[in-house]
């Protein structure tokens, strides 16, 4: 039996027309989706829905003078989105190391990063610049966009660089936008504002060394994220005490941002003397 090939009007043989379905089980086991690969869409798909949370829970209420306590809500929605998003990162790695991961796993990763690490907490900046009293818009978007192409700087070169296992190069993403966030969220003045913002968009790209998460530091980490949902949530639904906590939250966050660092130098320094002292015992003996 023939059928009519569309393209040209010619006869071709039904052997010869390829089935979609047979493509399907030519593609090589590694090209499919593994359970890391869906948590990493589950990463995009929380960025994605934060940038939306952030459009019609701030800035539409904003133009449309609608309440604070609608902004409140989308502000808070939107940042646990961002958690989450975190919560998803955080496992896909650990799930990948455990089970099997697709080829397409890291190119998955950094595109998901990119939307829910990058997009999201420079929209989340560029809105604030709209809608709080004392910014200026437009140095407010250029401050989203220093924050943007840090995150893409950084993911680039994460992709290109072979480092010391155990350490990052540079804030990792993840970090870096519930920082941005935190700093928003604080609300203090336009100038402090801003230079914070550019100051975390500056760690991301040195090379200032960041453990990674794994064993009790993800533990942490876990513990750190979870408990910063309960403050946003209480913030939120205007909980008695809930402005103190989220304030406190947020404080904390910049503190760790500066201190985590100081973790990974001190090994570095306690490993730089090892070799040292190893070096003149060799010397010696």
């Amino acid at each position: 039996m023939t059928v009519i090939d569309p393209g040209n009007r010619t006869w071709v043989p039904e052997a010869e027309v390829e089935d979609p379905a047979d493509e399907m089980d030519d593609m090589p086991l590694s090209m499919r989706l593994s359970i890391a690969d869906a948590l990493t869409l589950g990463n995009a798909t929380c960025g994605f829905m934060a940038v939306y949370f952030t459009t019609t829970g701030v800035l539409i209420p904003h133009l449309t003078g609608g309440d604070g306590g609608t902004a409140r809500h989308g502000a808070a929605t939107a940042v646990l989105l961002m958690l989450l998003a975190s919560v998803f990162d955080l496992f896909d790695g650990l799930v990948a190391r455990k089970l099997r991961s697709s080829a397409m796993g890291a190119e998955l990763d950094n595109l998901s990063d990119l939307i829910s690490f990058g997009l999201a907490p420079a929209y989340f900046v560029l809105v604030w610049g709209m809608v709080a009293n004392d910014a200026h818009q437009g140095v407010s978007v250029l401050a989203g966009v220093v924050v943007l192409l840090a995150v893409v700087l950084r993911l680039a070169r994460f992709s290109c660089l072979t480092l010391p296992n155990g350490v990052f190069q540079g804030m990792p993403s993840p970090f870096g936008a519930l920082t941005v966030v935190s700093i928003v969220l604080l609300e203090l003045p336009f100038v402090p504002t801003l230079l914070a913002i550019v100051g975390v968009a500056w760690l991301m790209v040195s090379r200032v060394e960041y453990p990674k998460p794994r064993g009790v530091l993800a533990v942490a980490m876990l513990g750190w994220i979870v408990l910063s949902m309960g403050m946003l949530t209480a913030w939120s639904f205007d909980a008695p005490g809930g402005e103190l906590l989220l304030e406190t939250g947020c404080a904390l966050q910049l503190v760790l941002g500066a201190v985590i660092p100081l973790f990974a130098t001190a090994r570095r320094v306690n490993a730089f003397r090892d070799n040292r002292r190893e070096a003149r015992a060799a010397a010696k003996a």
